[in-house]
């Protein structure tokens, strides 16, 4: 597999709009709590290691984990969320999978489905799409001058992981969902940090659409990515850089 540079330009972009950071950080802080219901110590709560690590790659404080975690035996104690997956269509021809984190799945149902219908999608049936799609862990961590490309290799088949992406800029690792909190384990263990680091659809093929659609695209993705109850939205539309598109 090979790969180009974009990390640093996804971490710039991630850290832009105070609003969009915020909006992040809740939906990360929503993610500990759930996870640490019932057991808040990371070192015996592989989920809650895992969703701490991602909160890091996304540069949240600790102050606001630590918050987070303390939540889990306070408001959301009693509170009964569940993750839901849904599959759909945008323009184009694109597929989506949409992860979200619920106390009310007819509220997010509702919403999901209408801010589909507004961009010109629909929500489709469990199944339609996430054939198109691999489960795969993935860590990235920045390239530098004391990290090179055989030592990283080297960490990741100790580690166990299933294969190295070298990029300009960043290495990306990837692994088999079982295997990512011991592969994270071990590369924390060496002393490295990471630009992400989760559990995510990787789509096995990428479409590109027009640039009309882009656009329309880009906005469905915006609108999804607001709603307080969607976590992840993974698809299969190969996007330009913004930058790129201002060119």
């Amino acid at each position: 597999m090979s790969g180009h540079s974009k990390w640093h330009n996804i971490q710039a972009k991630k850290g832009k709009a105070d609003a969009a950071r915020g909006r992040i950080f809740t939906k990360l802080g929503r993610e500990i709590a759930v996870a640490a219901k019932g057991n808040p110590n990371p070192e015996t709560n592989s989920k809650l290691a895992d969703v701490i690590a991602k909160a890091k790659a996304n540069n949240m404080p600790n102050d606001n984990i630590q918050r987070c975690i303390k939540k889990a035996a306070g408001e959301l104690g009693n509170a009964n969320y569940e993750t839901l997956i849904y599959e759909g269509y945008g323009v184009g021809g694109s597929a989506l999978i949409i992860n979200t984190l619920t106390d009310n799945k007819n509220r997010t149902a509702g919403d999901v489905r209408s801010t589909l219908s507004k961009c010109g999608g629909e929500l489709g049936n469990t199944g339609c799409v996430s054939y198109m799609f691999s489960n795969k862990g993935i860590l990235v961590v920045e390239r530098t001058l004391d990290l090179d490309e055989d030592t990283i290799t080297e960490y990741a088949i100790d580690a166990g992981a299933d294969d190295v992406v070298v990029l300009d800029d960043a290495y990306e690792i990837y692994t088999e969902p079982a295997a990512f909190s011991a592969v994270r384990k071990y590369l924390e263990g060496k002393g490295l940090s990471f630009l992400e680091a989760d559990i995510r659809m990787i789509p096995q093929n990428k479409i590109t659409l027009s640039p009309e659609h882009t656009e329309t695209f880009r906005k469905l993705l915006d609108k999804l990515e607001e709603l307080d109850d969607v976590q992840d939205v993974y698809h299969n539309v190969d996007l330009p850089d913004e930058e790129d598109d201002e060119d």
